[in-house]
């Protein structure tokens, strides 16, 4: 049964309450640990028991970190870097272009910095190279390195890595593995296919980082000392976890809530120099990450130099990070136009062939290849299915793509490259990227079409709004809002809270740049509550609610805190709407 009736909001979706064992298990909890109902509410539809609780709301690194020789390959890779510090030997940092590769990179870069040690970074170009190592790029690295490092790629990289004769190669990755793995030293992956996958949650970030506590134990276990402070470098480790859309789950949970707590002591000149332009005004939280610090430091590898991020997160000069985080933050707001661009032609190719395939797709002479992952995601909220976008160029095109809940893009990609239909792709479950061959463009994507719907793509229908309860805006208080982020963080996997506002009326709207909402809500009597809603204009949420002709509706949506010179009050960041008769 639909909740408050709604069977069709404004973005034609159906709204779903919490069942009656949801609720019941809630109010047991509350009874037993004395937790705010709130907090119980996102406790219980997390699947956690009452005699967890606790422990669930102070996630510990020493409980939930695991033991980093769980992945094949680990202890081979960090004794081989650790005898490359030890012997001052040549190493090379090969990282990709998006801030889980820059967070990466950085990561090595501090803790080598730390032991007193240079290294060289290479990222290469999105346009010129494209994504991974290649043969021209490892073979030069080879012969001026003794050990080069793959961070945030590698594992399908069978070719570039033989080409780098002379020099051991090490790849941490996340990404899909192949049959076969690459030859060289190491491939410590939890995506390998001769994993178990229970760690297939951490970034490329999260596997360097358990890369380095290995070493730090075999460099105690050898009298070297413990090195580095591992607690101080988690900042960049939330940072990659958030920007890549890591499941907060397990021990990311942990590495987030602490990285965030590191990032609020604004000690990393490189991150404070992008919090100052991105223009943050409270604490950092894991929308900040996703959504105003992430986007910056892909800015430079999606339209820029590729190693504009990579090179601020590891910068220890305060005058260096100033000028690379303005240089990022323009590129973010060029970045902005060219998607724009992109998006609306992308958009109206893939209505026209259709926005309810098993496959939603569109390619286009010249669009950049630095913002097709961004419009395949905007696609893929539009239709509900997953979306691939391509910037043809000569006889090739490069694209990006983007998977819902249950729908394994990357596994998909990836067959679709062994079959021959590509000249390479690969990827995880919701991302992945490709490279096709102009003249077997439609021939491809119907096939990937075919694949997809044998995983369930073609029956999808728009996405229920699942609500965990009902609120007034009377009770949406600071306090309310701060006992729910008790059981954050919150993000992909882990979803904040999303509450019904029934029968409000709108008090007041406006259209905010581009193509987003600002509203005051009321109930009509003594209450109200500010909410903003971004992309609003992007559906028919935003035309219904500005033109709302007195109408009163049901909104639905997240809490949050708004702070706006230096004052704090609640907001809605509102996702839906419904109109209430």
């Amino acid at each position: 049964m639909s909740f408050l009736g709604v069977e069709q909001s404004l973005t034609g979706r159906r709204w779903l309450g919490p069942g009656i064992d949801l609720e019941r298990a809630a109010e047991a909890m509350a009874q037993q640990t004395g937790l705010p109902a709130a907090v119980c509410q996102v406790l219980a539809r997390r699947g956690v028991p009452a005699h967890e609780a606790t422990g669930f709301l102070t996630p510990a690194l020493k409980n939930l970190l695991p033991d980093p020789r769980r992945m094949k390959d680990m202890e081979t890779a960090a004794a081989r870097f650790l005898e490359a510090v030890e012997q001052r030997q040549r190493i090379a940092i090969f990282a990709d272009y998006d801030v889980d590769g820059g967070s990466s990179a950085a990561l090595l870069l501090v803790w080598l910095r730390a032991m007193g040690q240079d290294a060289t970074l290479y990222i290469p170009d999105r346009i010129d190279e494209g994504y991974g190592p290649n043969d021209a790029a490892m073979s030069a690295l080879a012969r001026d390195h003794d050990l080069i490092v793959c961070v945030d790629c590698g594992t399908l990289s069978h070719g570039p890595i033989a080409a780098a004769k002379g020099a051991d190669v090490i790849v941490l990755d996340h990404h899909l593995g192949g049959e076969t793995l690459p030859d060289c030293v190491a491939v410590v992956n939890p995506n390998r296919q001769d994993e178990d996958g229970d760690l297939g949650y951490f970034c490329a970030a999260g596997v360097v980082f358990l890369m380095l506590v290995e070493v730090r134990r075999q460099a105690r276990e050898k009298g070297l000392g413990t090195g580095p402070d591992l607690m101080a470098l988690l900042d960049l480790v939330a940072l990659a976890t958030v920007a890549d859309v890591a499941p907060l789950i397990g021990a990311n949970r942990a590495l987030v809530r602490q990285g965030l707590k590191v990032m609020a002591a604004r000690k990393r000149v490189g991150l404070v120099a992008l919090a100052d332009v991105s223009r943050m005004d409270s604490a950092p939280s894991t929308y900040h990450l996703g959504f105003l610090l992430g986007p910056r430091v892909n800015a430079g590898g999606r339209i820029g130099k590729a190693d504009l991020g990579a090179r601020l997160l590891a910068s220890d000069n305060p005058h260096e990070a100033a000028a690379l985080a303005e240089r990022l933050d323009q590129l973010n707001t060029e970045r902005r136009d060219i998607e724009n661009a992109v998006r609306a032609a992308a958009l109206e190719q893939a209505e026209a062939r259709g926005l309810d395939a098993p496959l939603v797709w569109a390619a286009g002479e010249g669009w950049h290849p630095g913002v097709v992952g961004i419009v395949a995601s905007r696609l893929k909220e539009a239709a509900g299915r997953p979306a691939v976008v391509i910037g043809l160029d000569g006889d090739e095109g490069k694209g990006s793509g983007r998977s819902v809940s249950g729908i394994d893009l990357g596994a998909a990609i990836q067959r679709l490259a062994s079959e021959g239909q590509l000249i390479k792709g690969g990827g995880h479950k919701m991302a992945a990227g490709l490279t096709v061959a102009r003249d077997k463009l439609e021939e491809a994507m119907a096939r990937l079409g075919d694949l997809l719907a044998k995983q369930g793509a073609g029956d999808l229908g728009p996405a229920d709004v699942k609500l965990d309860g009902m609120l007034m805006p009377g009770a949406a208080s600071i306090n309310l809002i701060e006992q729910i982020e008790q059981a954050g963080p919150f993000g992909a996997g882990a979803p904040a809270p999303r509450y019904a506002f029934p029968d409000l009326e709108v008090r007041f709207a406006k259209r905010v740049g581009e193509s987003h909402l600002k509203l005051s809500l009321s109930d009509g009597l003594s209450s109200g509550i500010d909410a903003i809603c971004f992309g609003a204009f992007d559906t028919d949420l935003g035309p219904r609610l500005l033109d709302h002709g007195g109408a009163r509706f049901h909104f639905a949506g997240r809490l949050e805190i708004n702070t706006w010179g230096g004052r704090q009050s609640p907001q809605l960041r509102l996702e839906d709407a419904a109109p209430a008769s």
